[in-house]
């Protein structure tokens, strides 16, 4: 029999969870000798429930059937199915409590072997979360650090594009069927995914993306990676469990600060107050991982020509923080119609974003060459 169909066979048994079959594993040492196990043999494994127990022994036909009808879906859709115990899994996500047995893979399969970080953050991010996700992303990415992430919007979105920006690799773990693509939004972003990245789940084909699924599905993401990059987090969101979960499995936690008075930033704030590394810039990540000898070095960025006088004046009056134009009006003391023409012309140049309310915030500095 398929090594792949025994391994479905046993994830489509009522009850046989991934912790539970990794320790059938540990017990009998493959799916093989699991599924060839007597009955008495698998009545000394106390872990066992009984309703488990009898279907492996009396009931196997069932999940034979269901393992046969999601072999040929998978094919159907080009998936790879890697096996807790095929030698292209994941080395760092089979040393945690609770592996899935299956991954089914669309994509690149040594990138989910490569040194890699997740980053995970608000889906409501604010337009400061966002940019400093892609940029981190890229930063991160050019260092060849695999970025790993769940493909929702917000941080995630941002997370996958800052890596596809700079050429570099990616992973989207997705919390229902690979052969779904959710949310709806992202077509495009999945598509770039698979073609220079790696999309993968644990959830069968066909699988809804129904919110229980999405908890279980974050101990994939740290469990890939090195670390965890908080960016923005809630001081209750399920961001946050992704953290916790990489903190129990032996992964380092790094924390994006934000405003004091934003709630999007008081989960990264308590997670610093609880010992997570603070990150100011990817250097901080690399050197916590000790990874900076082997990282290349980032690409030289050509320097943007000095502004003209006036124009470096309201640009001064930026921050990353927006500010409402009246008040760029007074401080600059200048004419609106001014003010207006050349926050048009910085923005036209990728150095502003203009907000609603007639705000506008600054993206980033024009003569440097830095990060």
């Amino acid at each position: 029999m398929d090594t792949r169909h025994q391994w479905l066979s046993l994830a489509f048994t009522p009850g046989l969870g991934p912790a539970t079959l990794k320790k059938l594993v540990e017990q009998f040492g493959s799916a093989r000798e699991i599924l060839a196990a007597s009955r008495k043999a698998l009545e000394e494994c106390h872990f066992l429930r009984k309703d488990s127990l009898a279907c492996l022994c009396d009931q196997r036909a069932v999940a034979e059937t269901a393992a046969d009808k999601e072999l040929r879906l998978a094919e159907k859709f080009g998936a790879t199915l890697l096996c807790w115990d095929d030698p292209l899994f994941p080395p760092l996500l089979k040393e945690i409590n609770d592996p899935p047995p299956i991954l089914y893979v669309k994509g690149s399969l040594p990138i989910l072997s490569a040194p890699g970080i997740a980053m995970v953050g608000a889906r409501a991010a604010s337009s400061y979360g966002l940019q400093v996700a892609e940029h981190l992303a890229t930063e991160l990415a050019r260092h060849d650090l695999v970025i790993t992430s769940g493909f929702a919007l917000g941080v995630d979105t941002a997370a996958h594009r800052g890596a596809l920006t700079t050429g570099g690799k990616t992973i989207a773990v997705m919390g229902c069927g690979l052969d779904i693509i959710y949310p709806s939004q992202n077509q495009k972003l999945h598509e770039q995914i698979t073609a220079h990245g790696t999309i993968i789940s644990e959830s069968p084909m066909g699988t809804q993306p129904e919110g229980f699924r999405f908890p279980a599905r974050n101990r994939i993401i740290s469990g890939l990676s090195l670390g965890v990059v908080v960016v923005e987090a809630a001081h209750r969101s399920g961001t946050l469990i992704t953290a916790h979960q990489a903190l129990e499995q032996g992964r380092d936690v790094f924390a994006i600060p934000g405003r004091i008075d934003s709630p999007k930033s008081e989960g990264c704030h308590r997670l610093i107050q609880e010992g997570a590394k603070l990150v100011h810039s990817a250097t901080d990540i690399l050197e916590e991982l000790a990874l900076t000898t082997l990282a290349s070095p980032p690409e030289a960025r050509v320097q943007a020509p000095p502004l003209p006088l006036e124009e470096e004046q309201v640009f001064s009056l930026l921050e990353v923080y927006p500010r409402n134009i009246e008040e760029l009006i007074l401080a600059a003391k200048l004419p609106a119609q001014k003010i207006t023409a050349i926050l048009l012309h910085l923005e036209l140049r990728g150095l502003v974003a203009s907000l609603p309310g007639n705000q506008y915030q600054r993206l980033a500095e024009p003569h440097s060459s830095s990060v």
